[in-house]
């Protein structure tokens, strides 16, 4: 019995995730597990770091992005309406999927950064080949639907990733946390998966490597927000439970839903990109006539 973490940060999720990458990928393979991914917010400037590490440890890896959806546009700026983006979760599947991830990134950096960098879902559908989507945590798109009791939305949100991606490149996620609500939306999250036949994956939203270090992530959540230790208000997390659960764990919160731990394991038999150098990629450099390069 063994399990893949599919939904991870490291400390490239700045001022969020705790986990730094060698000590991350030496537990995943302590822990037994094959595989484990980097799916960092809206950046993936450890990608390639993350691929020698894990390659040098003999675990599998498997690179992603947890990017952020504009309600609307990427080019909108409505303090109202635009604050909040959706969160999603995109897995490559392929070198082609790598390199649309890198697009994804650019762009939400560059063209759709508004408190946080996102793209929209016209981005998405143009560059969703090679990508393998899952519906993230309760701030996905259709877990908040679900969550603020919108089920017209939500199954109008799984049409759409369904008719872009189809049934074998979109995933429900089921995650468990103490979070108010997080155990009624993941019913009615199996509800909607088995209504459609579409398949689960199991995931905790890994954001340091041991339990241990939740004190250590929560002075960081403190220093991003600007707030005091101290501050009975301010941004947390829930709990504890934020870290690298092992595989036993996440059987015994998940084991009795269809597919969830088996299917880690088959997405991450399915994941192939190869980082490894391949020689020189010299950039072109156009010269004035008559001279040549």
């Amino acid at each position: 019995m063994s399990f893949v973490h599919l939904h991870v940060h490291s400390t490239y999720s700045i001022l969020d995730g705790f986990s730094k990458i060698k000590p991350l990928v030496k537990r995943a393979k302590e822990l037994g597990m094959p595989a484990v991914a980097l799916t960092d917010h809206g950046t993936m400037f450890g990608a390639v770091e993350f691929f020698d590490a894990a390659n040098a440890a003999g675990v599998k890896p498997i690179i992603g992005l947890e990017t952020y959806l504009a309600p609307n546009k990427m080019t909108d700026r409505d303090p109202k309406k635009d604050k909040k983006a959706a969160h999603l979760l995109l897995l490559a599947e392929n070198m082609t999927g790598y390199q649309n991830l890198l697009k994804i990134a650019s762009a939400s950096q560059l063209e759709g950064f508004y408190y946080r960098p996102r793209i929209d879902h016209e981005f998405l559908a143009k560059h969703r080949e090679g990508l393998i989507v899952t519906s993230g945590c309760l701030s996905g798109e259709i877990p908040r639907a679900l969550y603020n009791n919108n089920l017209e939305l939500a199954e109008k949100r799984l049409a759409w990733y369904l008719e872009v991606f189809g049934k074998d490149n979109f995933f429900i996620e089921l995650q468990s946390h103490n979070i108010p609500g997080l155990a009624q939306t993941n019913q009615q999250l199996i509800k909607l998966g088995n209504q459609h036949q579409i398949n689960f994956i199991a995931a905790n939203d890994v954001h340091y490597i041991k339990k241990e270090d939740a004190r250590l992530q929560d002075i960081l959540l403190s220093i991003q927000t600007g707030s005091l230790l101290s501050d009975p208000d301010r941004m947390r997390m829930a709990d504890d439970s934020y870290y690298l659960r092992s595989p036993e764990e996440m059987q015994a919160l998940f084991g009795n839903i269809r597919g969830a731990i088996e299917n880690t394991l088959m997405i991450a038999e399915r994941c192939e990109v190869d980082l490894n150098p391949t020689g020189y990629h010299l950039p072109l450099f156009t010269v004035p006539e008559p001279y040549t390069a």
